[in-house]
């Protein structure tokens, strides 16, 4: 199933979630509807949201609390955009300029602590612990991969275990709680809640492996953001790690000074440097394996036209070019 047909799938859900992103993200606060309409609105795959409501779906969840989880999702995925972008120094996102380039940095970081407390004042309204306990350490979660990711900048000794911790507590701890709210709300039990929750853990995984390789094999009209950005922020993520590891003395050299300095001004030396030590295949394999192990973890569930999705979703993630 491809991206297109997924999203069809689901297509009358996914215009409730923003029909409920759109009016819980109203404020008296003229700023706050600015910039939190500008970067809720600037072309994002709303992949997380959808992942909530297929995972529901799959589990045969008929209710409407779904629509709240994944607004909710969204809330505290886009929060952690604006922030991120304001520590990374980011200019661009998604092709668009980013809010703190049109806003400035203090007001993209108080929107997005806006949208964390609204977010977690729609968790208290659904009244329910369990849902409130898992966002909520989800989003104490990310939290910490934030810090850990700005500890290992410029940081050319990061191991790949190291960068594994990283993407698993920023990236994928989102997506392993949009899949098994799914479950929760579904009351599916606990083996099915942990299904899900692996199955969207490694697609998490997977989708951020994949990202970390189109910044340093597509172009930034592809992906949405400039070349070589991590590379700039002195981010050692996993085509770097592993080319440091099988290169020469001269090619380590070059990319552990751009990683040190925060410099992309070689970035076409290292791409080649990246390509000739196998560093694309390896970061491939690794996602690839990250989407075998998440089908892997759906083989409990029954067979559905969204469990279908949910296995497309995982193509998706390492097929796509941006």
């Amino acid at each position: 199933m491809d991206i297109q047909s997924i999203y069809s799938l689901i297509e009358d859900d996914m215009a409730a979630v923003d029909s409920m992103i759109q009016s819980r993200l109203q404020s008296d606060v003229v700023l706050i509807n600015q910039l939190g309409h500008y970067i809720i609105n600037s072309g994002g795959k709303r992949l997380r949201p959808a992942l909530a409501i297929l995972c529901a779906r799959a589990c045969g969840y008929q209710g409407g609390q779904h629509i709240n989880l994944a607004t909710i999702i969204e809330f505290i995925h886009t929060a952690t955009l604006l922030h991120d972008d304001v520590v990374d120094g980011s200019e661009l996102r998604r092709g668009q300029e980013t809010a703190n380039s049109l806003w400035g940095n203090e007001a993209s970081v108080l929107v997005g602590d806006f949208l964390y407390t609204r977010s977690f004042e729609m968790m208290v309204e659904m009244e329910s612990m369990p849902l409130m306990k898992i966002l909520s350490h989800t989003t104490n979660v990310i939290a910490e991969g934030e810090v850990l990711q700005l500890l290992n900048c410029n940081d050319a000794d990061v191991s790949e275990a190291n960068y594994l911790e990283v993407i698993h507590h920023k990236t994928a701890k989102l997506f392993e709680a949009a899949g098994k709210l799914g479950a929760v709300i579904s009351q599916s039990g606990s083996q099915v809640e942990q299904a899900m929750a692996d199955y969207a853990m490694h697609l998490g995984s997977a989708f951020q492996l994949v990202d970390d390789l189109l910044d340093y094999s597509e172009s930034s009209d592809a992906i949405g953001k400039n070349i070589g950005d991590d590379l700039a922020e002195g981010k050692a993520t996993l085509p770097l790690i592993y080319a440091m590891r099988q290169g020469n003395a001269q090619q380590t050299h070059v990319i552990r000074e751009a990683i040190e300095q925060g410099q992309r001004d070689k970035i076409d030396d290292i791409i080649t440097i990246i390509e000739q030590t196998g560093a694309i295949d390896y970061t491939s394999r690794a996602a690839q394996q990250e989407v075998e192990q998440a089908k892997m973890a759906l083989s409990i569930i029954d067979d559905s036209q969204y469990k279908q999705a949910l296995l497309g979703l995982a193509d998706f993630a390492i097929n796509r070019t941006y």
